[in-house]
């Protein structure tokens, strides 16, 4: 067993770290420049390598924030690896790929100084970083998939002697994609592809359902292979009697199995397994991998590690063992920052209000209870919240059962993890009129988690659901009220979105429109300035537009704050200006199409995607709204001279956004203040 990570070596670190310089690779760490310096070093450099490796992950990702347990928790097992396989001509395939800093270390990349920012390493494996990376990812329980696609290709092309290794979590294995890639991996046994589950019975928590009880059972029962092998030896020693009774209890190999390890499944699929293997003992883990890779058909190399190992703050957080951590004192583990009350926050204490006050409502988390604010009500009322693990597609088409039933499930995920779910949205949470609430928390730009946790997709993709209504708040007081409208909603699905980190100061109405759609279509005006009217109303009923009409600026959600700091600097010069925050934008409240139709310039500033958003969705509600007022009126010149206004939406381009702080890329995508007012001038 490899021993925890050095104390004087923390202290060195974080003695370095303490001076405002950034830690730097202990000498044996420093020589390691790629895989194959590994396997010139002896047991005991393995050993010491191991320990250097911690201490610089806990000193480095101190300063930088980032995933410190799960890293800490696979040292051995990477190292293992690297010494066993030959990447990049095997193919190391991580899921989910937060636990991959090790493997950067280890092929060169060892400058962690600015780790999760841009020009600096991503937090997650990156082809543009390394030919030794190979799959971006950072959504769970897709590696077996890719797994099993690129050792049917080596097949195809005649690659023989390459490998892959899929090293996959227990938690990712609660994954539906998991099942499905096994499923076919099993039907295909040429390939030479081998599964490391890397099993320290956690995901963020501690991973739940049938899988983990099967993996619990397995780590407590190791002996059942030794024992089965020493019955055989014994019996086949006695010559032909013995190898008579052998004969006569092989068939009752399935039974002990059953007993000793329960259902066995793995096997039962038709693919090799081995273990448990100590994840934290280096011979052990080589052995067992250079046993797997001389099979040539598909084998499952079960690895028990320790989440948070070497660390002991990170060993005593029973919460997610520092699974993920900001700024922290490394000595300590406590936040260099304490968090400030938040939009999650906000949510745990609302919908645990209204738990108490409805019993239909039920909240569901995909193995993320704590990080989306449900843990409040799973502690006061266990039997209200159901982890389905990293499921989310199962987790949506469940509610739209509880729903039936007689239920209102509130499913709470992380924006960029809706994503994987949108059939569900549709045909059978929307199809069927389900009244679940979903909650999207990290809407909108993340930053530092890189291209796959942008939350930026869900309004662009959300708007063609028929019957479903968003909420995009903008502040503590939005929050609560659209979470109470949303849970009242019974005859369709509803979406609250809102972004990560701290809640901005509070943005109250100075008026607020109504629509016809109740609630559901209020639209809160934050400013309203004519020049030389000192700030009086200038937004009126009717269409229509005024040869002098105002510039319209909507802030939808988030953007709230940069909009109105934009309409104020706007009317400092004196110009005409209103600033609108609708809560809810999908669909788009017709008072907000009406206002929109009497400005003389609008701009939708949204942190979402541009194409097909909310600013996208306000114009095709105008063209549709004047297409109705011309027919109407046959040709009448209001209606038939009408145009919509010059639109113009800011928000977050088409592509694959990099890692990057989010200040800045609002900064990049011009949704700052600034930005927004040199959109509304820019428009003639």
């Amino acid at each position: 067993m490899t021993p925890p990570t050095s104390p004087s070596s923390q202290r060195d670190q974080a003695r370095r770290a303490g001076t405002g310089e950034h830690p730097v690779p202990a000498p044996l760490l420093a020589s390691i420049r790629g895989p194959e310096d590994l396997r010139r070093l002896t047991s005991d450099q393995l050993v010491q390598l191991a320990a250097q490796i911690r201490a610089y992950l806990v000193a480095s990702v101190s300063r930088t924030g980032g995933h410190l347990g799960p890293n800490l928790g696979v040292v051995e097992l990477t190292i293992a690896l690297h010494r066993t396989f030959r990447s990049p001509a095997d193919s190391l395939v991580f899921d989910t790929g937060h636990q991959a800093y090790v493997h950067k270390l280890l092929t060169g990349r060892q400058d962690f100084s600015a780790l999760r920012s841009r020009g600096g390493l991503s937090g997650y494996p990156d082809r543009g970083e390394s030919a030794h990376d190979v799959v971006e990812n950072s959504h769970a329980s897709t590696a077996l998939s890719w797994a099993d696609g690129i050792a049917r290709a080596n097949g195809l092309r005649g690659n023989e002697d390459r490998h892959v290794v899929a090293i996959i979590g227990d938690g990712a294995m609660t994954g539906g994609m998991a099942w499905e890639a096994l499923d076919n991996i099993a039907d295909s046994g040429d390939k030479r592809l081998v599964i490391v589950v890397n099993d320290n019975g956690r995901s963020y928590a501690p991973t739940i359902g049938g899988l983990a009880h099967h993996l619990d059972a397995l780590r407590t029962n190791p002996g059942y292979e030794r024992m089965l092998s020493g019955i055989k030896r014994g019996l086949l020693a006695q010559g032909a009697p013995g190898r008579a009774a052998f004969d006569a209890l092989h068939g009752l190999k399935a039974g002990i199995k059953d007993v000793l390890v329960p259902s066995a499944f793995f096997e039962d699929l038709g693919i090799k397994y081995t273990g448990p293997v100590d994840g934290h003992d280096i011979t052990a883990l080589e052995f067992a991998l250079t046993r797997a890779r001389e099979y040539s058909e598909p084998v499952i190399v079960h690895v028990i590690t320790e989440k948070g190992r070497g660390y002991t703050p990170a060993e005593e957080d029973v919460a997610d063992r520092f699974h993920a951590v900001g700024r922290i004192h490394s000595e300590t583990g406590l936040p260099v920052v304490p968090s400030a009350f938040g939009w999650t926050a906000v949510f745990a204490e609302e919908i645990l209000a209204l738990a108490r006050r409805d019993e239909r409502i039920v909240g569901i988390t995909a193995a993320m209870q704590q990080p989306v604010g449900l843990q409040p009500l799973a502690d006061a009322m266990p039997d209200r919240v159901v982890d389905v693990g990293i499921a989310e597609q199962h987790a949506l088409t469940a509610s739209a059962g509880m729903a039936f039933a007689g239920l209102h499930p509130v499913v709470a995920l992380y924006a960029t993890f809706l994503n994987r779910a949108f059939d569900q949205v549709l045909m059978d949470v929307g199809l069927h009129r389900a009244g679940v609430t979903i909650m999207l928390d990290r809407a909108g730009l993340t930053g530092n988690d890189g291209a796959s946790h942008n939350g930026m997709w869900d309004m662009a993709l959300l708007g063609h659901v028929p019957g479903l209504r968003l909420a995009a708040p903008r502040d503590e007081a939005s929050l609560r009220s659209c979470v109470r409208e949303a849970v009242g909603v019974d005859d369709g699905p509803t979406v609250v979105r809102y972004p990560k980190g701290a809640l901005p100061a509070p943005l109250p109405a100075a008026r607020t429109l109504e629509g016809d759609e109740g609630a559901f279509g209020q639209v809160d005006l934050l400013l309203e300035h004519r020049a030389g009217d000192d700030g009086g109303r200038v937004a009126g009923e009717g269409a229509g537009r005024a040869p002098d009409a105002p510039a319209l600026i909507v802030g939808v959600g988030a953007m709230a704050p940069a909009a109105l700091a934009a309409g104020r600097a706007l009317a400092a010069e004196g110009r005409d200006v209103i600033v609108a925050s609708p809560r809810w934008v999908i669909p788009v409240p017709s008072a907000l199409t009406e206002l929109a139709l009497t400005a003389g310039r609008v701009v939708v500033v949204e942190d979402g995607l541009v194409d097909g958003g909310i600013g996208s969705q306000l114009r095709d509600a105008m063209d549709d709204a004047l297409d109705a007022l011309a027919a109407s009126s046959e040709g009448d010149s209001r209606g038939a001279a009408l145009a919509p206004p010059p639109t113009t939406r800011i928000g977050v381009p088409r592509r694959f956004v990099r890692t990057c702080d989010r200040a800045t890329l609002l900064e990049e995508f011009s949704m700052t203040a600034e930005g927004i007012a040199a959109a509304v001038r820019a428009q003639r």
